[in-house]
């Protein structure tokens, strides 16, 4: 029999940005519901070695950080519910949130924190060798890089500005492009080709990747677009950058998005046009996607769905008054 749950706080998502805001509003006292979704934990269940979250002078494991940030929220009053948000009401004056078990979850504020995904290219082992030469994230894994050979795919924005940060730590970086000519920005086209140590190949798509004997990444296998002419390239690392897909389908048409699918927030904030609604991490940020920077804007949801329920207690107790 289906259920309904009810908070002053809901927040859809269970990565940095949506345990972050559930950490913060439990400790104010909403007492938050966090449903987790399809992918409990987010982006980072599935990263291996993190180096760049404050806090930990050595690697740690993705998924641990998650599971540590997940027991921190429900150690100070988080219910954490095993769930996948089929549709959204956001109407009001409360929202709620219908899960594919069938229960209703309605708050009086709700936190979107659903998160982005990387697109993939779906070639033989990408999956397989992901954590072990492939990436999605040189501003994460490039570290593990220094001094090595690395590639990059795609012909965006995404792709030059990661080859690009990808030279701090590589003097061997090498840009695959399936055409002849980058979709990028122009002053992003420029600092890469008059950076001496990148180079592009050209008209060429990416076949498969291809390990080792150690288990690693050692080579991508190549085929021209042009002529066919099949080849390989041989790399310690490669970062597949063809943008990201932000989970934002269920909010079509109930919020303003920008052209590839990002919600909308006022500068500076997570606040959506809807009073109460919040956007925080990758759903809305496609410039950073970065775990801390997602926790931030958690941690920043959090507090302005405080405000936002304590200003609304003072308008009504006002109205009592002058009544």
């Amino acid at each position: 029999m289906a259920t309904a749950h009810k908070t002053r706080m809901l927040i859809i998502g269970s990565g940095p940005a949506g345990l972050s805001a559930a950490i913060y509003g439990a400790r104010a006292g909403m007492e938050p519901i966090v449903v987790q979704g399809l992918q409990p934990g987010g982006q980072l269940t599935i990263t291996t070695d993190v180096e760049n979250y404050p806090g930990f002078r050595e690697v740690i494991q993705g998924p641990w950080l998650m599971q540590e940030m997940e027991a921190q929220a429900v150690h100070v009053g988080t219910r954490m519910m095993y769930d996948i948000i089929t549709s959204v009401d956001l109407s009001g004056p409360t929202f709620v949130a219908t899960g594919d078990s069938g229960d209703t979850y309605e708050g009086e504020t709700l936190v979107i924190a659903t998160g982005a995904q990387a697109r993939w290219l779906g070639v033989p082992g990408e999956q397989e060798l992901s954590g072990k030469g492939v990436s999605a994230c040189a501003t994460c894994d490039g570290f593990f890089y220094r001094g090595k050979k690395v590639v990059v795919i795609g012909g965006g924005n995404t792709a030059v500005e990661e080859a690009l940060y990808l030279t701090n730590h590589s003097d061997d970086v090498t840009l695959i492009h399936r055409r002849d000519s980058l979709r990028s920005e122009k002053i992003l086209q420029d600092r890469l080709f008059a950076n001496p140590k990148i180079s592009v190949i050209w008209n060429k798509k990416v076949d498969r990747f291809m390990p080792g004997e150690n288990g690693e990444l050692r080579a991508l296998a190549l085929t021209d677009t042009v002529t066919g002419e099949q080849s390989e390239i041989v790399t310690d690392g490669a970062f597949v950058a063809i943008g990201h897909a932000p989970a934002t389908e269920l909010f079509k048409g109930k919020l303003a998005m920008d052209d590839t699918g990002y919600l909308l927030v006022e500068a500076g904030t997570p606040k959506t046009a809807i009073p109460g609604v919040y956007a925080a991490g990758d759903v809305s940020d496609h410039v950073y996607r970065q775990a801390i920077t997602a926790a931030g804007a958690g941690c920043m949801a959090a507090l302005d769905a405080e405000r936002y329920l304590a200003e609304r207690e003072f308008e009504r107790l006002k109205a009592e008054v002058a009544a």
